[in-house]
């Protein structure tokens, strides 16, 4: 087992790390911004190692100063958390390269699933569903790309290969938008990825966003640990996420989670991953694999018992899944809510000083926070300043829960987005569950 590991990230994920690492016995550093020097992992790590200003470019995705921080305190392997660099496959090659291990993937997986033209390829290979699309690159032959979009069927959506987080996409209602549609994205996609590939797929009108969890060893062996129901959608970043997904049958659950635990083997996968679908009619459609750790981890670890952050290192340091499929067993419900220094009406960010800080506590709540009485939160960085997650027998234990909890928890100084929640926790489509992806952006009359 590792002696000492570098945290490569910030707020509540580098917390979360940091608390799994002195479980285990190893000691922790934890690099910062100069804004940063303040934050709670920072105070409780071993050692610290300032890798630049405030920007995140000069500091969190500087990957010399990373690495230049671990040979400085003799560290063994860097984890990345999520975000910055986690997937970036030239840092984690970079960090093999210098001699430490990477807790993650293989660089080569994540440069595959990276790709989202390779990553349909590489799914198609493995026997896991995919939209109907192009199944790979569109080229600049009008012709074809007419015909690909007649035999798909309208409306259609155009992506970019190299695009993430809701950017890169352009949806096409009739075929006289379509190659003006291409060649716009195509021209977006080269500008924000460096990248101007792009590919076809059909258009779900109204889709549920269902990930499936897995973690695979070295040793080929690769287990899912069920699904989370992401539906719960602003601009395509997520919400309120929750898992098992409602109204999923375990059948569906067993077939689906055993296809994606199966090609994580077929490609050599290492670490954990999360393999994201469109899920409409009983079908699933993949759309990526984020080769990282999910912010919404917490609810899979409640259902299933499995400590995630904890097999990534013991898989990172080359020991075999401690569990098999056979050990895992969904138990009850759990919901998380995003906490976000913003403004619940317009999302404007809010960043500011706390000038006081009450968590909720009871049974089957969980707050993820890096947050204290008196910390300031920076305005350089993403508004998400921790996550309530709360767990019960039930899906309407859980939301009962979650709404004490929200009720109870105190932030002052800042704005947040704690209204929101509350407002989704008492919708009455939500309560029945499975709203589609839509369905939140709909109800705050942004679409």
């Amino acid at each position: 087992m590792f002696e000492k590991i570098v945290i490569a990230n910030r707020g509540e994920i580098a917390l979360r790390i940091l608390r799994a690492c002195k479980e285990m016995g190893i000691k922790t550093v934890a690099v910062h911004s100069e804004a940063d020097k303040d934050l709670k992992h920072v105070l409780l790590a071993d050692e610290t190692v300032c890798i630049g200003p405030n920007s995140s470019l000069e500091s969190y995705l500087n990957i010399p100063a990373i690495i230049s921080a671990a040979e400085l305190t003799d560290s063994q392997a860097i984890h990345p958390g999520y975000g910055f660099l986690s997937e970036n496959a030239d840092f984690a090659e970079r960090v093999e390269k210098s001699g430490f291990v990477f807790i993650g993937p293989r660089p080569e997986s994540i440069r595959i699933m990276g790709d989202k033209v390779a990553a349909i390829e590489s799914m198609i290979a493995s026997n896991v569903p995919t939209v109907p699309g192009s199944n790979g690159p569109l080229t600049d032959d009008a012709e074809r790309n007419l015909k690909l979009g007649r035999e798909i069927g309208y409306p259609v959506i155009i992506k970019a290969s190299g695009g993430g987080g809701g950017r890169g996409m352009r949806v096409v209602r009739s075929e006289s938008n379509l190659l003006n549609a291409i060649s716009l994205t195509k021209a977006e996609a080269g500008a924000a990825f460096n990248n101007d590939t792009v590919y076809m797929e059909k258009y779900l009108e109204n889709p549920r966003h269902i990930e499936i969890q897995v973690i695979a060893d070295e040793h080929g062996n690769a287990v899912h640990l069920a699904e989370r129901d992401c539906s719960m959608q602003r601009r395509h970043q997520k919400v309120v996420e929750e898992a098992p997904g409602p109204g999923i049958s375990n059948e569906i659950r067993a077939e689906i989670g055993q296809r994606c635990a199966d090609a994580c083997v077929t490609f050599g996968y290492r670490g954990a991953g999360t393999f994201e679908f469109l899920f409409e009619n009983d079908e699933f459609y993949f759309i990526e694999m984020n080769t990282r750790l999910q912010v919404e981890h917490p609810v899979t670890e409640y259902i299933t018992g499995v400590d995630l952050v904890r097999e990534q290192i013991r898989i990172a340091a080359g020991l075999p899944l401690s569990f098999k499929q056979s050990d895992i067993h969904v138990n009850g419900h759990s919901i998380e809510c995003r906490i976000n220094a913003e403004n619940a009406k317009t999302f404007m960010p809010s960043p500011g000083k706390i000038t006081y800080y009450h968590p909720p506590g009871g049974p089957g709540v969980r707050v993820d926070s890096h947050i204290y009485n008196g910390y300031t939160v920076p305005p350089y960085y993403d508004s998400m300043i921790g996550k309530v997650i709360t767990y019960g027998a039930t899906r309407e234990i859980a939301i009962a829960r979650m709404k004490t909890a929200l009720n109870e928890m105190v932030i002052e100084g800042i704005q947040t987005n704690i209204p929101l929640h509350l407002e989704i926790l008492e919708d009455t489509n939500f309560a029945i569950g499975g709203t589609n992806i839509h369905y939140l952006e709909k109800k705050l009359g942004l679409q």
